[in-house]
């Protein structure tokens, strides 16, 4: 299975390393390519510099045989449109985002978004390790 990520910051980077070991073909697009160093000079991987919204630049990443497509940016807008761009112009059948900010996760979640928002996640987690006592 091949999966591209969108973002080599933190998430992105151990995201990666984690499929990698597993077995899966993965292409990491970040447009800084100082980035890539937190991979490891051992990746296996594809790294592509470019900006994740760009057609070609997910061309390049192997977008056409992807089967996931995962944006991990600090961009909630980036991160939306390269997930909408991956599943409407290049049918990727799933495509999930990370979203900071809780309303947006929920709007675009509704319109059929793979959302993830840490911040709400955060809060239940918090809220249930109170609970607890």
């Amino acid at each position: 299975m091949r999966i591209v990520i969108l973002g080599c910051g933190r998430v992105g980077a151990q995201l990666a390393k984690t499929l990698v070991a597993e077995g899966y073909q993965v292409a990491v697009i970040d447009k800084n390519s100082a980035a890539f160093a937190s991979l490891g000079s051992d990746f296996p991987g594809d790294l592509v510099v470019g900006t994740g919204i760009d057609e070609d630049v997910l061309r390049r990443a192997g977008i056409e045989q992807a089967e996931a497509f995962v944006a991990v940016t600090n961009g909630d807008n980036t991160n939306v449109m390269a997930a909408q761009v991956a599943r409407e112009i290049f049918g990727v059948p799933q495509a999930i985002c990370r979203i900071y900010d809780p309303l947006r996760e929920e709007i675009y979640r509704t319109l059929g978004l793979e959302t993830i928002c840490p911040t709400l996640w955060g809060v239940n987690r918090i809220q249930e390790i109170l609970e607890q006592g």
